[in-house]
């Protein structure tokens, strides 16, 4: 069968966010009383869902994680000078997009959070979907985002090439059927 649609990862795997992240948790967090270094955060919670990661750390309360969620997706942007692009895979997916193909971005992180960035790549015009958080029931490690994808796009799975970085991730590109490829973005 001929690959008709390309899925992508955003953090970590078409950006490097890493730094913007844990910078943004940082300073919400420090607004509460909250110590947490930027360290910390990459070293044991990247790529964790915000209010997952926020109740991991003690938050109970549903008001007050979402105040912090929202605190947080306020910060974010002031921090992306350190966001980098995967140039590298970037230009795949544009060149997959010029031969007729189509390029989807499917995330876990918050839909503000991730129009911000790619906003700032300069990159919100130049794919074909986007699915984050709230798109779907059930989130990565269960492939509902990838399947949803290929629904709307009317492909098989194996006219799928799925790019992941996560555990999470490559567990549901896994579980969708399709290929996919474990993205080692260069860490600075």
């Amino acid at each position: 069968m001929q690959l008709k649609l390309l899925l992508v990862d955003f953090d970590g795997t078409l950006a490097d966010t890493r730094r913007a992240n844990a910078r943004a948790y940082v300073a919400a967090l420090s607004e509460v009383g909250y110590p947490l270094s930027e360290e910390e955060y990459l070293k044991r919670h990247f790529g964790v869902r915000c209010p997952d990661f926020l109740r991991s750390i003690g938050f109970t309360d549903p008001e007050e994680i979402d105040r912090i969620r929202r605190r947080k997706i306020e910060l974010y942007p002031s921090f992306f000078e350190s966001v980098r692009l995967n140039e590298g895979l970037w230009a795949f997916c544009r060149h997959f997009r010029r031969q007729g193909g189509k390029v989807w971005i499917v995330s876990t992180g918050q839909p503000q959070n991730l129009k911000n960035a790619m906003r700032y790549l300069k990159l919100e015009n130049e794919v074909d979907g986007i699915l984050s958080a709230g798109d779907v029931e059930h989130h990565k490690p269960h492939p509902d985002a990838f399947l949803k994808a290929m629904q709307i796009e009317g492909c098989l799975p194996e006219e799928t090439l799925i790019f992941e970085d996560s555990a999470v991730g490559i567990e549901a590109a896994r579980r969708s059927g399709a290929n996919y490829m474990v993205v080692n973005f260069e860490k600075e």
